[in-house]
């Protein structure tokens, strides 16, 4: 059973793509563009409309969701030729991708001049978590507006309102994916240290999830995706090193020392150059094993 209303959705990739899917297993009406076929065909087989560009899924829907992977893209996509604010029916842009404050501001204020309102709703979790809808979502935006869209942001997972200006919701997912970045950069360092002293990396894990060592990384991207040796845990270094980079930029500005959160960066830089910015950010537990001359293996 549909909703009477459209909803736009742009950008079908490893996250657009389980997130637009749960709008339509919700029952709601969709128009969708994606500027890969495939990624488009996955979702009009399940009833979605296409669109042949952003603008013409903003001439069909009032409300549209866009999951984009650089702030050039998120800018392009909502101001560039055939893009959202040439739409004839677009009231609200809704955001769900990591952009940084500074792409976050210029495109609301360039939106509020045409009458279109901006919501920061980035999100976390990953790739299971928007199958599953179980991401957190950290939402800014004017109160009326969390109060129309909060439903639809939803059926992605728990949504947290950090405030009414543009950029709020930035700074909070960029905290996040520092966090998450630091977390696997030292526990593969870590784990490469036990190795390399002859320690097995599965007992090493496992006491770190029981004591005060515990952390995103131990409890599910080592069991998970390094020591199986599949590395694919669905978040792309490269995304993985712009986010931390963002964050570094974001706490600089603010007159905020950063130091940890540098070394960090140079971390996911360095782990970008050796393995491309298409393999999974934890290829950096691979650029320890290169360095320690150890293998980390379950």
């Amino acid at each position: 059973m549909t909703t009477g209303q459209t909803i736009g959705f742009v950008g079908l990739g490893q996250m657009g793509g389980p997130m637009s899917k749960r709008l339509v297993e919700a029952g709601h009406s969709l128009c969708v563009f994606d500027t890969d076929p495939a990624a488009l065909k996955r979702l009009t087989d399940r009833g979605a409309a296409a669109a042949g560009s952003a603008r013409e899924v903003a001439d069909a829907a009032e409300i549209v969701f866009t999951s984009l992977p650089t702030p050039p893209v998120v800018r392009a996509v909502a101001l560039g030729e055939g893009g959202l604010v040439q739409g004839s029916r677009i009231r609200i842009m809704v955001d769900l991708s990591t952009t940084g404050t500074i792409v976050a501001k210029e495109v609301a204020a360039s939106l509020a001049a045409k009458n279109i309102v901006w919501a920061d709703a980035p999100v976390s979790g990953g790739v299971k978590g928007a199958i599953a809808g179980t991401l957190a979502v950290m939402l800014s935006c004017p109160a009326v507006t969390r109060d129309e869209i909060a439903g639809l942001l939803e059926v992605f997972g728990k949504v947290f309102f950090v405030g009414d200006q543009p950029g709020m919701g930035q700074i909070a997912k960029l905290g996040n994916n520092m966090l998450s970045a630091a977390a696997l950069t030292l526990t593969a360092e870590v784990v490469a240290m036990g190795v390399r002293a002859g320690l097995d990396p599965a007992v090493l894990v496992e006491i770190f999830n029981n004591g005060t060592g515990r952390n995103s990384a131990t409890q599910d991207k080592f069991p998970r995706n390094i020591l199986p040796r599949t590395f694919d845990a669905g978040f792309a270094t490269g995304l993985a090193y712009k986010d931390v980079r963002l964050c570094v930029d974001e706490a600089e500005a603010l007159g905020v020392p950063m130091v940890a959160g540098a070394a960090i960066r140079e971390m996911m830089a360095v782990t970008n150059a050796r393995f491309g910015g298409d393999s999974d950010f934890t290829s950096v537990a691979k650029l320890l094993e290169e360095w320690a001359g150890i293998e980390i293996r379950g």
